[in-house]
């Protein structure tokens, strides 16, 4: 796969419009029937413009899969820095990756299902980057077995998987105006985990 050129200060800072201009239309009208000319009109810039920053479509999907994933890591890793009680750590980062989930809903809704356009190489850095996020996921999850939190019986590659499945889907159904608040949904799930996941830690229910 062709790497994407980002190599000067003004590509760099045009990264999160474009790829925002981009996760729009890849949204509305579907990545295979979006072209890179549309894009670019988008951007309110010549298509070799944007050719020089991204030599290919599929180039570009990538960096926007990618800058998802950065701002999803950064957001959980924020969330859990300095919290050294493991119970509220847990809490704090499915928080927020819910609140990440709703963010930006084109480049989630991208994200989450457009990576299947991908194929060969492109489809192989995806899934690394997908799993370097999860391998997030899967570090806590462990610390948290390792003091006693989590049931031992529980499989933490099943709970891993089907706990972000579970709430990934949330960005398919939540809407701001909606019947549920993103708080009555995160609470929700934390009474869910305290019931189902956590090893007699009722005492540290957080509101």
């Amino acid at each position: 796969m062709r790497k994407k050129r980002q190599s000067t200060p003004v590509a760099q800072a045009d990264r999160q419009f474009v790829l925002a201009a981009a996760a729009r239309l890849f949204r509305e009208q579907g990545y295979d029937r979006t072209t890179v000319k549309e894009i670019a009109e988008a951007c309110d810039m010549l298509p070799g413009s944007l050719h020089y920053r991204y030599q290919a479509k599929e180039d570009l999907l990538v960096d926007l899969m990618r800058l998802g994933l950065e701002q999803a890591s950064s957001a959980v890793s924020s969330a859990v820095v300095g919290v050294s009680e493991p119970v509220e750590q847990l809490r704090r980062g499915i928080n927020a990756h819910l609140q990440m989930l709703v963010s930006d809903s084109d480049m989630v809704y991208v994200l989450l299902f457009e990576w299947r356009s991908l194929r060969g190489e492109a489809r192989e850095e995806m899934i690394k980057l997908r799993d370097r996020y999860e391998m997030l996921w899967a570090a806590m999850l462990k610390s948290l077995a390792e003091k006693g939190v989590i049931r031992k019986d529980l499989d933490l590659d099943l709970l891993r998987l089907i706990g972000l499945g579970a709430l990934n889907w949330v960005a398919t159904w939540f809407r701001d105006n909606g019947r549920y608040s993103l708080e009555e949904v995160g609470d929700f799930v934390w009474r869910v985990i305290h019931s189902a996941v956590l090893e007699g830690h009722e005492q540290h229910r957080s509101g």
